[in-house]
């Protein structure tokens, strides 16, 4: 079975990572969504969201901007990122994301010494 989490803030999927309100889980067998779950992440600190979803056997982000740490943590825990999601309702994620229509950019988190966009 996987797990897919998509990060969300206004019943939208979250631009940002680390700003999201909840997350919504799709379990998923045979390319289809055998439960949904919506929960609370931690607060936000470092490392305190990648290491949540970890422990909550999560197969796969989908999300917008995530910070390069983030990704790093995630990718240690054999979670797969994916990076530039557009900011639809998460039903309408899960259901492209199935369907392999899921149309993804670039990563939309700019890190470098002078700007911070989004949370790690």
């Amino acid at each position: 079975m996987k797990k897919t989490a998509i990060p969300v803030a206004d019943g939208k999927l979250s631009a940002h990572f680390g700003h999201a309100l909840y997350f919504y889980f799709y379990h998923i067998e045979n390319d289809k969504v055998v439960k949904e779950q919506m929960e609370m992440p931690p607060p936000h600190e470092f490392g305190a969201i990648p290491n949540w979803l970890a422990e909550n056997k999560v197969t796969d982000l989908i999300t917008g901007g995530i910070g390069p740490k983030a990704i790093e943590i995630l990718k240690q825990n054999n979670i797969n990122v994916y990076t530039g999601a557009p900011t639809e309702k998460p039903a309408k994620i899960i259901e492209d994301f199935l369907s392999g229509t899921l149309k993804t950019v670039a990563n939309m988190c700019n890190h470098d010494e002078h700007e911070h966009n989004c949370e790690h």
